[in-house]
């Protein structure tokens, strides 16, 4: 038996190794570029969607955010995203108006684009995207006020960190809509700094007092609310749930100062798009329906749905990440996979 030369190993490695490349690259190379600042530790479920999804679908994805938020600087990567080449583009709708223009690049392109997480279907489509992944916002503020209003809540603050972000008012309009209240005079803007948010919401509560219930849009909200209300003695006797999960979040369901979070599933915010995008490439046609039933089918993106107990809406077009209301009945399974999956 003959052995090749140290040479011919080599040239062969090599070859092999450019030849995987090659068939990654043909596999596609796709990019998700959120709004979020680096220090918005809720967007590591999306980070680790989108890993799994490359690896599921043996695709590149890479992901990009202005590292302080700035959303000129997300429109600037939207852009660079347009002139590198990638086989699809996955972004979030933060603001429309800012963002239009770059979005316009990407379809202009033909590059295809799948919407996430902020803004709403209709603006999906007016920016040319195929499909839009996330929580119906006014539906899921609605569902938590369906729930507050069977707890006899009839008047409520809503607490928005991020009012920069037109889809968050959404979500205290279903809630004031649901139980009867003005959702403007209800709705304060706290900004994210959260000795700010504190003083803003223990200022609200004293000027007014006969407020039932608190609704935070999510953890940089929801953490300095729960420490004014503990402060002032309010902590578990306010009426209180929030957007979204943390640890915090976790052990106030437990001992009963939150009713409950409501969480949009952000780890298909991630992974569907991914796995949309790559399933049009393979099969080769822009049937959205066709691509839905492939990856519903596809034995490991089941598997990780299973695993992780999620469940998205498909629509015709639009697919549904929320909402899903985890309690502390529902807390254990959630609970295993929060901050990585769920």
């Amino acid at each position: 038996m003959s052995f090749p030369s140290k040479r011919a190993a080599l040239t062969t490695l090599a070859l092999a190794v450019c030849l995987a490349a090659g068939s990654a690259h043909a596999a596609g190379r796709y990019v998700l570029i959120s709004h979020a600042p680096d220090s918005d530790s809720w967007w590591n479920t999306i980070k680790n969607s989108v890993k799994q999804a490359g690896e599921d679908y043996g695709v590149t994805v890479d992901y990009r955010n202005p590292p302080n938020g700035d959303l000129a600087d997300m429109a600037r990567l939207i852009e660079q995203a347009a002139a590198q080449g990638y086989d699809g583009v996955i972004t979030t709708i933060a603001d429309y108006n800012v963002l239009q223009g770059a979005m316009k690049k990407i379809t202009d392109k033909k590059i295809p684009l799948i919407t996430i997480n902020s803004g709403t279907p209709e603006q999906s489509e007016k920016l040319g995207a195929l499909m839009h992944v996330g929580q119906p916002e006014y539906a899921a503020g609605k569902g938590a006020g369906e729930r507050a209003k069977a707890a006899g809540i009839k008047s409520f603050l809503c607490v928005n960190h991020y009012a920069t972000n037109p889809a968050s008012f959404e979500r205290c309009r279903g809630f004031a809509d649901a139980i009867g209240a003005d959702a403007k005079t209800s709705t304060l803007d706290a900004g994210d700094d959260p000795t700010g948010v504190e003083s803003k919401v223990s200022a609200y509560l004293r000027q007014h007092p006969s407020t039932q219930a608190v609704l935070a849009l999510g953890p940089s909200s929801a953490h300095p609310t729960l420490k004014a209300l503990e402060k002032g003695g309010q902590k578990g006797k306010i009426w209180f749930a929030t957007f979204d999960l943390s640890d915090e979040i976790s052990r106030g369901i437990k001992d009963g100062s939150v009713q409950f979070a409501i969480d949009q599933q952000p780890y298909l915010q991630g992974y569907i798009p991914v796995a949309v995008m790559a399933t049009m490439k393979t099969m080769k046609t822009t049937d959205l329906a066709k691509v839905a039933e492939a990856v519903k089918a596809n034995p490991a993106t089941v598997k990780r749905f299973e695993e992780y107990g999620l469940a998205p809406a498909y629509g015709p077009r639009h697919i549904g990440s929320g909402p899903g209301f985890v309690t502390r009945e529902t807390l254990p399974k959630v609970e295993k996979y929060a901050g990585q999956y769920r």
